[in-house]
């Protein structure tokens, strides 16, 4: 059973960054990736980035590129979630995820989950 664990969360000004965290701990593999979602209220959690734990390839929703960069500590489990030029619109609960690499990364029902980090962006 692999267990997640964010971190990073905040409170930031319009325009600020914050960096979250995820560490993946138990039974871990090369066959399954490391996604992030957020979820707004009242909403389904949505896909923002993941990485294969196969070779290192990252997805990023269409609405974050050039803002928020993934990336992983390559001896570990842990991937980091670097999230610049934040807007109001981005304030949200923001979780890890682990599943399969070959799932639909877009998809929320799939694999295992955090507790989820706050990230909330002031105007």
């Amino acid at each position: 059973q692999v267990q997640l664990q964010e971190s990073g969360g905040g409170l930031v000004e319009a325009g600020g960054s914050l960096r979250l965290s995820c560490v993946a701990s138990g039974r871990t593999d090369s066959s399954y990736a490391m996604t992030w979602f957020r979820q707004f209220p009242g909403k389904e959690r949505e896909f923002v980035a993941g990485i294969s734990l196969r070779d290192n390839s990252t997805y990023i929703r269409d609405a974050v590129k050039g803002r928020f960069t993934l990336s992983r500590e390559n001896t570990k489990n842990t991937v980091f979630l670097q999230m610049n030029s934040l807007k109001p619109e981005d304030t949200a609960v923001y979780y890890c995820n682990w599943r399969p690499v070959d799932s639909p990364w877009w998809k929320e029902n799939f694999g295992s989950w955090g507790q989820g980090t706050q990230v909330t962006v002031s105007s």
